[in-house]
């Protein structure tokens, strides 16, 4: 059973989408791994929460990774050209680990290549990328489809915290 949940980082991440399911997901028992670009670079959320990332996309292990969260936020759009960030996410989704994004967090799934034909929700600024990405759209605090977890702002972090961990329990059992 992998213990580490993974949660990527990068300037201008939504503070709370990033700072509820990090201390949520320890509560739970987890370890939660911070991964940026750079390995000990402090990145600063959009309202100035500073978080520093502990390993770079390279070094991760995905035996040892039960999901992979995205919080929103600007970060996900400077996330997105980082190529060992996105081949993060699209390894992870094919080794089928749990993918958790949140409100523009989405825009990480788009450029993995990994939601079409999904069900999916994201920030509703970003509906017609996902739509265009060959995701199945839905207006809803949280849409589960297969390994894939998405919500669409800070106030559906409760649901989407609560779906990432019973689905991480669900595969657990597998």
């Amino acid at each position: 059973m992998a213990k580490n949940i993974i949660l990527l980082l990068e300037d201008q991440f939504r503070d709370e989408e990033a700072v509820y399911p990090y201390y949520r997901f320890l509560e739970a028992g987890y370890e939660v791994v911070t991964v940026g670009p750079e390995k000990g670079k402090t990145y600063t959320g959009k309202f100035g929460l500073p978080m520093a990332a502990e390993k770079t996309a390279q070094e991760i292990d995905l035996d040892q990774v039960a999901a992979v969260v995205v919080p929103g936020g600007n970060a996900p759009d400077k996330m997105r050209i980082n190529q060992d960030m996105v081949k993060l996410v699209k390894d992870a989704f094919d080794a089928c680990k749990i993918i958790a994004a949140i409100c523009h967090g989405g825009w990480m799934l788009v450029e993995a290549d990994i939601i079409r034909d999904k069900k999916v929700t994201g920030y509703k600024a970003i509906a017609t990328d996902l739509k265009n990405a060959g995701g199945r759209y839905e207006d809803r605090e949280v849409v589960v489809d297969n390994n894939i977890i998405t919500s669409r702002k800070p106030e559906d972090l409760p649901a989407f915290c609560r779906s990432t961990l019973e689905m991480i329990k669900a595969y657990d059992k597998q």
